[in-house]
């Protein structure tokens, strides 16, 4: 009895990874087994950076607050402790761009907490 090959189910496999690869450079956008592991790669290095970005922003807002706090004599730890202690629920993104871009709201919060 013949081996039973699914060439369309196959076929239909190297289309949808070479599409993915569409845009890489030389061989691995066209070459089948390059292109199948360029694509591998792409997916962890998305996956991974999906994480990254997040503690990216976080360290973004951190030094966008720091520096905003500095300019009203405090640093970021009193500041965020006093934000804790008087109860006001404004996230690290929130109060990032009120330093960066409302800085008379972000001066008003800081005299709050004082």
């Amino acid at each position: 009895m013949p081996r039973a090959v699914n060439s369309v189910a196959t076929r239909a496999k190297r289309k949808r990874v070479l599409k993915q690869a569409k845009g890489f450079f030389g061989r691995r956008k066209n070459v089948w087994t390059v292109a199948k592991n360029a694509v591998e790669k792409a997916m962890v290095y998305a996956y991974r950076d999906r994480k990254q970005k997040k503690r990216n922003f976080r360290a973004l807002w951190i030094m966008r607050i720091n520096a905003g706090a500095r300019l009203h004599g405090m640093s970021y730890s009193q500041f965020m402790g006093k934000i804790k202690a008087n109860n006001i629920e404004l996230n690290r993104k929130v109060l990032a761009d009120l330093a960066m871009n409302h800085s008379e709201a972000f001066a008003a919060i800081v005299n709050q907490v004082k």
